[in-house]
């Protein structure tokens, strides 16, 4: 099987709806051990929406913006499976001041804690779980939100995935030399837990599925998780610094057809 053997931790599993469950479901159904991570109050519903994989994984508990809590998984892990072959960076916050259309008028701390949350924590978990990858290589993968423009209502995130997408580029520079591929995915809006809190969510969603050539089904993360276990694949092994879009080719189209 396509991930055969691959010993991966997958973040940012809330709901059977995120993006992150649907990677986690299909990377166990092609051979692949896992673990799941989350934080505080919403370590109890990822430990029961784990219940709803084919094998129930561990969640264990990870602030990306504790180093602590990073080095505790990582030696974790180390004990459990002594490497780790690649993990989704599948988490992203911005306070509600950041969103919506408060662009202008947006304070530094939440800006900040936008940008250390949604791109910086991809290079602080790159960093933690160096140590039990670097001796067999791997793959790393982030979730995007096309930041090649500006969209409506999505200010300081928007800002925020341009940031993940540039630390994605500069990972791949500096783990490339150590077998390491880093990547992201950009996925078209799904209406996850996540998407649903983002101010005119549904106003984006319309338009994509008017104008993607392949549509796109907003309830459906499926291709989004198939794409993150073609990342996680060895039959990815030519593929670093890169920024792939799964949007029903959206991306691609100028204006509406009539």
């Amino acid at each position: 099987m396509l991930l055969q053997d691959k010993k991966l931790l997958i973040t940012g599993v809330l709901t059977p709806q995120s993006i992150a469950f649907s990677a986690a479901e299909i990377a166990q159904e092609l051979g692949a051990e896992i673990v799941l991570t989350n934080f505080g109050r919403a370590v109890s519903l990822t430990e029961k929406t784990a219940k709803r994989l084919p094998s129930p994984p561990d969640v264990l508990e990870m602030d990306v913006n504790d180093p602590e809590q990073i080095d505790a998984v990582r030696q974790e892990l180390g004990r459990r499976w002594g490497r780790l072959d690649g993990f989704l960076h599948a988490i992203a916050f911005a306070p509600q001041d950041a969103l919506g259309g408060n662009f202008l008028h947006t304070p530094w701390e939440s800006v900040a804690t936008a940008f250390q949350t949604s791109a910086f924590s991809f290079a602080s978990l790159a960093a933690g779980m160096l140590p039990i990858m670097e001796e067999h290589g791997g793959s790393i993968v982030s979730l995007d939100f096309d930041a090649q423009v500006a969209w409506p209502i999505y200010d300081w995130m928007g800002v925020s995935k341009a940031g993940l997408e540039a630390v994605t580029r500069y990972l791949a520079r500096d783990l490339g030399p150590k077998g390491i591929r880093a990547n992201t995915v950009s996925a078209g809006p799904l209406k996850t837990m996540a998407g649903k809190g983002i101010p005119g969510f549904e106003a984006i969603a319309d338009v994509w599925s008017r104008r993607a050539p392949l549509g796109w089904d907003i309830t459906d993360p499926t291709p989004v998780g198939r794409a993150i276990a073609f990342l996680m694949s060895d039959l990815s092994s030519g593929i670093t610094g890169e920024l792939i879009h799964v949007d029903g080719g959206f991306h691609a189209m100028g204006i509406e057809s009539s």
